[in-house]
């Protein structure tokens, strides 16, 4: 089975002054704007590391959802945060590190066997495997 997703975008003008714009093939994202100060500065607008965040994030809690039900498991709720760090080093911009926090409730399990199951989730998650840097995991059971 291959599955294709499209995202797209469009940019006008230089680095610093130009203006983007983000759009997803389902319409979640339609022509979003994106720039330099959205991605650099803190200003409003989407950059490319939030949406690598979300999509990591999403698919992440998915994989473990699955391996949880294989262990016969089922997640009340699960909250993900991924941290993107883009950083310069030598030869320009990299991703460098991606932090998951995890935040769930799943009864019936303790807080070792959830440990392993989150990790076999960050190991075998797709977007995971697409990122060649460091990802840690922080995953925190719920009472």
């Amino acid at each position: 089975m291959k599955i294709k997703r499209k995202g797209s975008a469009s940019w006008q003008g230089g680095l610093k002054d130009g203006r983007g714009s983000l759009s997803t093939e389902s319409g979640a994202l339609a022509d979003y704007p994106y720039g330099f100060a959205a991605r650099f500065e803190g200003k409003k607008g989407s950059n490319p590391e939030e949406l690598l965040g979300a999509a990591h994030a999403g698919c992440f809690t998915m994989a473990l959802s699955l391996i949880l039900g294989e262990a016969g498991l089922t997640a009340e709720r699960m909250d993900t945060t991924a941290e993107v760090v883009l950083e310069q080093v030598e030869g320009g911009f990299s991703i460098t590190a991606v932090h998951l926090t995890l935040k769930a409730r799943i009864p019936g399990t303790d807080a070792e066997a959830f440990e392993a199951l989150a990790a076999k989730a960050k190991a075998g998650c797709p977007v995971s495997k697409l990122f060649d840097t460091e990802i840690t995991l922080d995953a925190s059971l719920l009472d």
